[in-house]
């Protein structure tokens, strides 16, 4: 194939790389990133089910964390299956309006797991600094509405991307350097002036992402002094571990969002290619796999329902075989 013919280009099709200069190394890397995959499907399709089944588990925390589990679960499913079939069969076509919609649905859900880790801040942040009226501030309409919003949010801030991509002339190739398309990734094969894309998106960078940590670090910085205030250890202690799993996941999130977002713009030339696709990809990766295991192991309730469940399980199958 021709990757980089720009008369392949009237077929209406990109070529992803995969991880430029590990192309040897592809089927070693996949392995990991499949096990990844595999344990953060069972995992957010588990914690979901069990969200859903559980009464104990019908709270406002629980819900933002089943959003979050179907936004993971949903992220890394639109880019994993792809970019196996790349290591594993080198398939690397992908139809031009293909990767528009996949870089739409990349790009929307990042915003959209950024925004629901801020409405579980804003969670915890009511939780600990007014727990008598808790229940009746976060209601079921109220949380329904929260989500929508941060939906919503996403869905018009990345909508633009679709539009700039597609007036974009490509007359120099159509290889792309990376595993799936990403806004930049895909702006940058154009031969045409990329700056209105490279400001937008720093625009939505801003509107999505410091927005969300502000707000994070406003409504932390409030609970910490709530829990300071508290005279009880044991209080501030019970009070602090209800946030741990959260700040794990806020953590795993951010840090590779910002390594991928501050060395795709300033260190461009100081860090290697591959290294970049790799960050990428695991800051698509690792919160689905993560997630569920943090929540699992820090959270009691679920613990219990987990326990609940699987030995209700276990009783139903001597009662099956009785009948």
């Amino acid at each position: 194939m021709s990757g980089a013919n720009s008369s392949s280009l009237t077929l209406g099709f990109f070529i992803l790389n995969g991880i430029p200069g590990l192309e040897a190394e592809h089927i070693w890397i996949s392995l990991p990133f499949c096990l990844m995959y595999i344990v953060a499907v069972l995992g957010n399709c588990g914690l979901i089910y069990l969200i859903g089944h559980e009464k104990a588990l019908h709270r406002p925390m629980y819900y933002f964390l089943a959003l979050l589990s179907f936004t993971d679960v949903t992220l890394c499913s639109t880019t994993v299956p792809n970019m196996l079939c790349i290591f594993w069969f080198d398939l690397k076509e992908i139809d031009f309006n293909a990767c528009l919609v996949q870089m739409f649905f990349v790009h929307m859900l990042t915003g959209m797991e950024s925004g629901v880790l801020m409405l579980m801040a804003l969670d915890r942040y009511v939780a600990i600094c007014y727990p008598l009226r808790y229940g009746t501030i976060l209601t079921n309409p109220v949380i329904a509405k929260a989500g929508l919003a941060t939906f919503l949010r996403s869905v018009i801030l990345i909508i633009p991307f679709t539009f700039l991509t597609r007036r974009l002339p490509y007359c120099q190739g159509n290889l792309i350097p990376h595993t799936y398309c990403d806004h930049m990734s895909v702006a940058k094969v154009s031969c045409g002036n990329v700056k209105v894309n490279a400001i937008y998106g720093l625009m939505v960078a801003l509107l999505i992402g410091v927005f969300d940590i502000c707000c994070i670090s406003v409504s932390y910085t409030m609970i910490l002094r709530a829990v300071v205030s508290l005279s009880s250890a044991d209080a501030r202690h019970k009070a602090f571990s209800t946030c741990t799993s959260h700040i794990c996941a806020i953590v795993i999130t951010y840090v590779p969002a910002f390594f991928t977002f501050f060395t795709h713009r300033f260190g461009g030339h100081s860090i290697p290619h591959h290294t970049h696709i790799i960050v990428a990809n695991l800051y698509l990766l690792l919160p689905p796999t993560m997630n569920p295991i943090i929540y699992g192991v820090k959270t009691k309730q679920i613990q219990e329902g987990v326990i609940k469940f699987l030995l209700g399980e276990r009783m139903a199958l001597p009662k099956a075989n009785d009948a």
